[in-house]
Parts: structure tokens; sequence; C-alpha cells
């Protein structure tokens, strides 16, 4: 393998259930070390990718590869690279934390000591529970847990973050960074876009099997983002504060969200001159905050079919 063989690769894939085309001519590449969000609605065709890559589906037309290597043709050396958390993930109920983790040691051949493991998760205090009295937040960080061990080359992670509470979710998060940070690729497939945009260096949208979108995040926020809005707080009433300031030069848009107005500029010089233009028109300002668009309004743009 040459050091510019993507991680993941997905060649021309097409995918289809009977006359239902899950996916339709997917290609992307994921490089390696990179931390690649996969994001689309639910049945956008997240889920029968992640079962292309972990070979549990295959492809009806086009080719999936791991490191250069065709994930059918080879399987043992993919997996032997590879940990994933599925969507579907679900513990053995008669096992406890700790067995799960040696099951996990025992198939892939290594010696990680399962209390650290299960530490690193959270998960250390019932690492002698059986697993069908865990949560659902629980069950997930299990299946991160298996997913670490023997700390593979790419991680594939379904819904890493769905079920878990504040701190579990940045728990998650910074495993995820440093398993990163010491070499291993990470895809992590959501429709949990506000979660994605904090771990991802790069995302690609698909919506009813296609991919419609591609970039880095601030990529992807400037393509519908001329420049940042404004979202301004006031002493009275807000009513007379979009004719105020849409005569300012570089104001593109300006309406009012409940007790607040939000100002759309082409740039951020702009925001002086919109606070002058509501200073001379007698308008007090209690307080204002700059904002760019959300990821969420990324995927809300591209995901729509009248915008692909």
């Amino acid at each position: 393998m040459t050091d510019d063989t993507p991680a993941i690769e997905f060649d021309s894939v097409t995918r289809t259930f009977g006359h239902i085309t899950a996916l339709s001519d997917l290609s992307l590449e994921v490089r390696p070390g990179e931390r690649y969000g996969f994001l689309g609605p639910n049945g956008a065709g997240k889920t029968t990718a992640i079962g292309l890559l972990l070979n549990f589906l295959r492809p009806t037309d086009g080719a999936v590869r791991v490191f250069g290597q065709d994930v059918q043709a080879n399987e043992l050396a993919v997996k032997s690279r590879t940990g994933a958390l599925p969507q579907g993930f679900t513990p053995y109920s008669n096992l406890t934390g700790y067995e799960h983790l040696e099951f996990a040691c025992s198939v892939r051949g290594v010696d990680t000591d399962p209390e650290d493991v299960l530490e690193r998760v959270g998960l250390l205090d019932a690492a002698e529970q059986k697993a069908d009295g865990y949560s659902q937040g629980m069950v997930r960080r299990l299946g991160f847990a298996m997913a670490l061990v023997g700390e593979p080359d790419l991680l594939i992670l379904d819904e890493p973050i769905a079920g878990l509470d504040p701190s579990g979710a940045a728990r998650i998060r910074e495993l995820i960074r440093e398993q990163n940070e010491r070499g291993a690729t990470v895809f992590v497939s959501s429709h949990q876009l506000a979660q994605v945009e904090t771990i991802c260096d790069r995302v690609g949208i698909i919506s009813e099997g296609t991919m419609v979108a591609e970039a880095s995040v601030s990529e992807l926020q400037a393509r519908i983002d001329g420049g940042p809005r404004l979202v301004i707080t006031l002493t009275n009433e807000p009513v007379s504060v979009p004719d105020a300031v849409m005569p300012v030069e570089g104001v593109e848009d300006a309406w009012i969200d409940e007790s607040r107005v939000i100002v759309s500029c082409e740039s951020a010089g702009v925001r002086t001159d919109v606070l002058v233009a509501l200073e001379e028109a007698g308008i007090d300002v209690i307080d204002f905050e700059t904002e760019r668009a959300s990821l969420e309004d990324v995927f809300a743009t591209y995901a729509d079919t009248e915008n692909v």
C-alpha cells in the first residue's frame, strides 16, 4: 500500500434491494488519518454503506476497498485493521461488560486490558454487571469499547453518540479525537449533525442513496452562507429594526426571531455599520453575537432534493 492509498474507497457502488435502490453509483474516498463524517437522514443509505464496508452486504455493482483491499476478497485482512460500532449493536445479555471485552480481545488475538478500555468509556463500575441490565447509552459505550480493542487502524462508527447523555457524548468525542491523534482513520455515520460537526475534518452528505455534497465543514458552510449573521438583543420592541438596517450596504436580509433580530451580512466588516445604524435610529442594543451557518443549515439545503 502506498501513502496515497485511501483508507476507505467506494468505487461507483450501487446496492439494490429488489426494486429499491439504497445506494446509487456512490463514490467517495477517505484519506488515512482523516475524521470523515457521513451524513444523511434516516433512510438515506448510510447504514447500507456501513454494511458494505463491514462485508455484511455485497454491492450490486462497484467495489468497496479498505486500505486498498477489496472487503470481500480480503475480509480477514480488512477486519484485522478495523474496529466497528454498527448501529444495531446488541450485546449478549448473559455476559458482563468485562466478558464482552474479553471476547473481543480473544477474537482479535490481542492482549488489551479489558478494565482499561472499560474505564476509558466510563463503564468500569459496571464491568461485572450483565449487559441485560445496561441502559441504551451504556450499550453504545460497550460497543464503542469493543471497537477500540487492539487499537485498529480504522474505526467505523454508526451513530456512536446515539442515546448518550451530554457527559457520555463528550467522553466518546474525546476518545475519538485520541484515537485519531494516535493515527487511526475515523468514519462516523450519523444524522446528528451538530455532533459530527465537532468531531470530523470533512463530511459527505448523502440523500436518497446519492452523494449530494462533500467538503470540509467550513467549505460546506461557505457554499450556503455568504457571510456571518448578527444576532441582536434589544431593550425595546424589535419591530423597527429590519427597516433601520436594510439600507446599510452589505446587509443581505434582516428578520425578527422572537425577541431577537437576525441580520445576514456579506462580511464581518458590515457589523459595525449595522450597529451604527441602530444607534442613529435610537434603538438600544443590549447584546449581540456573530454566528455562521451550522451544519444543520448546510444539511437542510443539500438534503432538499430541489437543490440537488
